[in-house]
């Protein structure tokens, strides 16, 4: 109140101030002298000449007019991902239009609508915190937020922009009233997957952590339920559960690839929705470390390659092992000179021979080193599912060629011994088949069919070889091609297993940059995992994935047939759909898309391969609780003292009406209520004097007559 008044008075001086000051000052000096002499009335008198200082200082009252200036409250609209339950979305458009539409003298209403913001959940405090700093901080009278109570942002105590303040002083907080779109607190159960390996190795189980648990007035752990897992869509698995407690849960890996486990857990009675009683995680499977055999002939320059390739891979067990000469050779050298160990050829070919991935033979020679036994043991080895991968050089047409043992029944070319040898200048090349089949297309470089073979360095050319193997018959998949067209890399499948034959000991020259180099490491890396059967180089494949809820299906394929047969797409309820597939020549692949809205696993087959695919939640964090409820917005409205309402159902809403406050209680069981913040600006002033100048001169002459009595009494 003294600072409104001090704030009401100004002053127009008669006489310039220093002379004011001067005539004050004189004053003072002849009171303090007449004082010290003992005069009577003295004070009286300086009370007379204070009072004509101050009328001479010019004392006015100031009036101000002044217009009021309207408080605007924000209205917060959620409509997140998690307010498409029921029928949250109609409440909260049917609310928010009513609310916007009420008349309320000196308020404003202004609307909000929060969307969902990527993937953290409801983020409406944030929201909030951008549509008020467009107010100003007087004219802000506080907020409203229609939602679910589902909200990711909520902030430990009361935000800065409804906490306002002065420089001098902290004011009342403005409430933050919250309207909900149901008619009371509802319950829920949900399903967590605590931990999932992104990989597992195959042959070994996974082991999965899940929760079960319910939320919600009269809900309790411990209630028995049922867990029911489903790998791939395979027959489901009925597991019990109690909510509350995590789960542990073993799932065997049968065999490489990716695995989709689709969990859900049975329902609580009441409860709001089943949406997030299920989930899917995915589960890579793959190999434990390979293991892997290499023999090399004669010492060349290619073993030094594949000794470095192999070596990189920290998922390969390498065993290698070098022919230094053949048994039949005997020049004196003491065997310990020769070699640190003995060959365990027994031990390799017979005894361990099953615990290889893949065997490679570089450059060998048999020259009986390998009993005919060992050699069936190697073709066994291939039909019951291993990898054989061999490189052939001139070794291959002379008298220890493996083509006319038991592995050359396995091998997919065959070589003439006179006239196999090919020993000029060529460029590989990749065929019709190679330039679709997953091991070689796409490699680096542009192997140019144009590019003579005679051209020593051509940019963005694969650099030339110097010698290969005619062969004269082959079978299985020619991904390459050598001097004249004749093949180079075969790939082919034999009972269970795979064989690959490179008709060429000289790639090493492209690690060397020989004419420009060419992809060597990562065409043998492609070789070796097609031959250890990589589900991402097969040849045939069909793949399906799901996402924005579009299921996109791609098939690849290097079959020459004229017509594939379709594919039969089946959703989770068990309907069944048969796109139509477009086909892109260029990779031999093919492909459809249609909507996926079904939750669940969702199966791709085409008679002979089968992919399945699965929706993933764009925002796991926004439908993990898809309960209605009050219990995480109150603490933060009971620091604003502002209001919790529930609207109700549609046809029936309960939608408070809205006025200014009265007194300091800001909402009631029907209503609620904004402060007055007082904001106006100033339009115009005006200036009294704040005493007529008659009354200030009667003020100073009875002064000056009570000193004079003063001073003239004994």
């Amino acid at each position: 109140m003294i600072n409104n008044l001090m704030q009401s008075i100004g002053f127009a001086p008669l006489l310039p101030l220093w002379l004011l000051a001067l005539l004050g000052i004189g004053g003072l000096i002849l009171c303090a002298w007449s004082l010290y002499n003992g005069a009577r009335g003295a004070l009286l008198r300086l009370a007379a000449l204070a009072s004509l200082l101050f009328w001479l200082a010019g004392p006015q009252h100031l009036r101000e007019s002044w217009h009021s200036l309207p408080q605007t409250a924000l209205m917060l609209v959620d409509q997140s991902p998690s307010m498409s339950i029921g029928q949250r979305a109609a409440i909260a458009r049917q609310a928010a239009d009513a609310l916007a539409h009420m008349q309320v003298e000196g308020l404003n209403i202004r609307t909000v609508t929060v969307r969902q913001n990527g993937h953290d959940g409801t983020r409406l405090f944030e929201a909030l915190d951008q549509a008020a700093a467009d107010i100003p901080p007087d004219q802000l009278a506080g907020a409203m937020m229609v939602t679910d109570g589902q909200v990711a942002d909520i902030p430990a105590s009361l935000p800065d922009r409804l906490r306002p303040h002065t420089a001098a002083r902290e004011q009342t907080p403005l409430p933050l009233h919250v309207l909900l779109t149901a008619k009371g607190e509802e319950i829920d159960r949900k399903l967590q997957i605590l931990e999932a390996p992104p990989y597992a190795i195959a042959g070994q189980p996974a082991h999965l952590r899940v929760l079960a648990e319910d939320s919600g007035p009269g809900t309790h752990t411990g209630t028995p339920a049922e867990l029911t897992l489903r790998v791939n869509g395979e027959e489901p698995v009925v597991i019990p559960v109690v909510t509350g407690t995590p789960q542990d849960i073993s799932i065997p890996v049968a065999r490489p690839g990716q695995m989709l486990i689709s969990l859900s857990v049975s329902p609580l009675s009441g409860e709001i929705s089943q949406l997030n009683n299920q989930n899917i995680t995915h589960i890579m499977g793959i190999r434990d470390r390979l293991r892997v055999l290499l023999i090399s002939g004669t010492p060349n320059q290619g073993e030094r390659v594949w000794r470095r390739l192999l070596k990189a891979d920290p998922a390969v067990d390498l065993i290698h092992f070098t022919i230094l000469r053949p048994p039949e050779k005997d020049d004196g050298t003491p065997l310990s000179d020769l070699a640190l160990i003995a060959f365990p050829v027994k031990e390799l070919f017979q005894d361990k021979i099953n615990q290889f991935d893949l065997i490679i033979l570089d450059g060998f020679e048999n020259r009986s080193i390998l009993p005919h036994s060992y050699l069936e043991n190697i073709a066994n080895f291939v039909r019951r599912g291993g990898g054989l991968l061999l490189t052939a050089g001139p070794e291959f047409v002379g008298p220890g060629s493996l083509q006319e043992t038991p592995v050359g029944d396995v091998l997919p070319a065959h070589v003439p011994p006179e006239t196999g040898m090919v020993e000029r200048q060529f460029r590989p090349r990749l065929t019709a088949q190679g330039r679709q089949h997953p091991v070689t297309a796409a490699l680096s470089g542009t192997p140019d069919a144009n590019v003579p073979d005679s051209t020593t360095t051509v940019a963005g050319a694969w650099g030339p070889w110097y010698r290969a193997l005619k062969p004269d018959s082959t079978h299985g998949e020619v991904l390459m091609s050598g001097p004249d067209a004749a093949p180079l890399l075969v790939l082919d499948r034999v009972d269970q297993g795979r064989v690959a034959l490179l008709l060429s000991d000289q790639i090493w020259l492209w690690s060397r940059g020989e004419g420009g180099g060419g992809p060597q490491a990562e065409l043998l890396r492609r070789i070796s995992h097609w031959l250890m059967k990589e589900p991402e180089l097969e040849e045939e494949q069909l793949a399906a994935s799901i996402t924005d809820n579009v299921l996109t299906v791609t098939r690849h394929s290097i079959s020459t047939e004229a017509t594939l047969p379709g594919v039969t797409i089946t959703a989770p309820s068990g309907t069944q759909t048969s796109p139509h597939l477009h086909a892109a020549p260029q990779d031999g692949s093919q492909t459809a898309t249609m909507p996926a809205n079904e939750a669940g696993i969702w199966q791709v087959t085409d008679g002979t391969h089968t992919a399945y695919a699965a929706p993933v939640q764009s925002d796991i964090r926004e439908m993990t609780d898809l309960r209605a409820t009050a219990t995480k917005l109150a603490p933060i409205v009971q620091q604003s003292g502002g209001g919790v309402f529930w609207l109700g159902t549609p046809g029936h809403l309960a939608i408070p009406t809205i006025r200014m406050a009265e007194s300091s209680t800001l909402h009631g069981a029907n209503w609620l209520a904004f402060p007055q913040r007082g904001a106006h600006i100033v339009t115009g002033k005006s200036a009294e004097p704040l005493l007529p100048t008659w009354s200030m001169l009667l003020v100073s002459l009875a002064f000056l007559f009570a000193g004079w009595w003063r001073e003239g009494r004994n």
